[in-house]
């Protein structure tokens, strides 16, 4: 399968490269820089293509069977480029993927952002653009999967897991283990049209996720 992996140059991102090297599957890793395309390509994209988010994503598209989206504004940006990346970028190419029959789309999103109005103020911009991206995705007609992770840390992953719909208990995962259950989801056969919550626990991802 080739998938388009949007914020390949993210630290999610640079983890799933790594870990899609050793598997069947094609990485086309979309980068805003053409100096990022050899490091991505010694991580292990099979190819790199220069395109915007914001702008047309036709050509970083073409022959793709699915999309992964992992990029995000960074945190220190502020409300307009949230919403320029994390809303209106992934609306964007969900949008184009359509238009090109591409099926599969998988985005991360991020825990609360089912209620963003819940929300701390500070991250309220962050979570409301989230959940905008995942209401859009949700209605597309494209088949998703909406993976919403919590604090993100720089631990090395372990592979285990919690997943649930709902995971009401705090919590932290590393972004290495996001990067396991993106590629896991790819290779799932029971997460079409699903969406749920995910934290560092005691179960392998695989197991975790079959248990949905």
């Amino acid at each position: 399968m080739r998938v388009l992996i949007a914020g390949a140059n993210g630290q999610i991102g640079r983890h799933l490269l790594e870990k899609m090297a050793d598997t069947e599957h094609e990485a086309r890793a979309l980068i805003r820089d053409p100096e990022q395309g050899p490091d991505l390509q010694k991580l292990g994209a099979t190819e790199t293509v220069v395109g915007n988010l914001e702008g047309d994503c036709r050509e970083a598209l073409r022959s793709c069977d699915a999309v992964i989206f992992t990029a995000g504004s960074g945190p220190k940006t502020g409300p307009e480029k949230t919403v320029d990346v994390d809303q209106n970028g992934a609306i964007n190419l969900m949008d184009t993927a359509k238009k090109m029959g591409i099926k599969r789309f998988i985005i991360v999103s991020s825990m609360r952002a089912d209620k963003p109005g819940d929300a701390p103020e500070k991250i309220r911009h962050y979570l409301e653009a989230k959940h905008k991206a995942d209401e859009h995705l949700m209605a597309s007609g494209l088949t998703y999967t909406i993976v919403r992770p919590g604090p993100l840390t720089e631990d090395s992953g372990s592979s285990k897991v919690d997943i649930r719909e709902n995971l009401d208990r705090p919590g932290d995962i590393p972004r290495e283990d996001v990067a396991n259950v993106l590629l896991a989801v790819l290779n799932s056969d029971n997460c079409d049209n699903r969406t749920f919550e995910v934290l560092s626990g005691t179960t392998q991802v695989d197991e975790a996720l079959a248990a949905l």
